[in-house]
């Protein structure tokens, strides 16, 4: 089940599992991003996502994880992660990102996404998703048999950059490997050098989360032990989503459409 960096490497059955997981993580962040509107608390997003994989027979991957308190994480403007859902109020404008993570039969799934509160905000919020989302994506891209940790970085900074100048890439947090455990080796930071870190093998899985600012790299936790701020007080965006990196490419097994690879197609790819 391991290889030979201790890296899990999955089976198909288990990776079915992975994907089923993902699914309904899928699902509730859809529910938990229709209900971000003017007047609604980050607690009532909480609960949205709670309903969904409740509903779904899986259980929350991130309720007690280390003494969490909630099913999902809401960080709202200059929250970066791991915002602690409760009684605060969202505004028009406001940038929601919604961290979610689900359980099926002992397999997991990890995915993130930021919103817009009330579907309009300034330009530079609203550019920043745009951003944070492409890197994403650009990272997704480079998560192929043969590759290695610093060239998935690589691609997710390279396309920031792309971007143009003023953004900042969180430093001090990385996407992570995932599977029978949330957190699990290898780390998967969001910058790289070609060619160099830990390779990638058919049946592993890896989530990718580029975590983007509007300036700089610096961030605090704040007292609650959970919520990581910027330190200047700009807005920040997170986009995820968990990759099984297959030989007939990435597999996207937290998007509804496994990222343009058929589920069918992606697990034949294992013989």
């Amino acid at each position: 089940m391991f290889g030979r960096r201790r890296f899990e490497v999955k089976t198909a059955g288990q990776l079915q599992r992975m994907r089923e997981a993902g699914l309904v993580v899928a699902q509730a962040l859809t529910a938990a991003a229709r209900a971000v509107q003017p007047g609604v608390t980050t607690a009532e997003l909480d609960e949205v996502s709670a309903s969904v994989i409740a509903e779904a027979g899986a259980l929350p991957s991130f309720l007690g994880y280390h003494g969490y308190p909630a099913h999902v994480c809401v960080s709202v403007n200059d929250e970066v992660i791991h915002g602690i859902p409760g009684p605060r109020v969202l505004a028009p404008g406001d940038l929601v990102s919604i961290d979610c993570g689900a359980i099926v039969q002992g397999w997991h799934g990890d995915a993130a996404v930021t919103v817009v509160c009330g579907g309009r905000t300034d330009d530079a919020s609203a550019r920043l998703s745009e951003v944070t989302e492409a890197a994403l994506w650009a990272g997704i891209a480079a998560a192929r048999v043969g590759a290695t940790i610093g060239d998935v970085g690589h691609a997710i900074a390279e396309r920031v950059a792309a971007a143009g100048t003023g953004y900042g890439i969180v430093d001090g947090f990385t996407g992570h490997g995932i599977g029978s455990a949330m957190h699990m080796t290898p780390d998967v930071p969001n910058v790289g050098r070609p060619g160099r870190g830990p390779r990638l093998v058919a049946g592993m899985a890896i989530a990718i989360e580029p975590m983007i600012t509007l300036a700089g790299d610096d961030t605090d936790t704040l007292d609650d032990g959970w919520t990581v701020v910027t330190t200047t007080g700009v807005r920040a965006a997170h986009w995820e989503h968990t990759v099984v990196v297959t030989p007939a490419g990435p597999w996207v097994t937290t998007a509804p459409d496994g990222g343009g690879l058929a589920d069918d197609v992606a697990l034949a790819s294992f013989g």
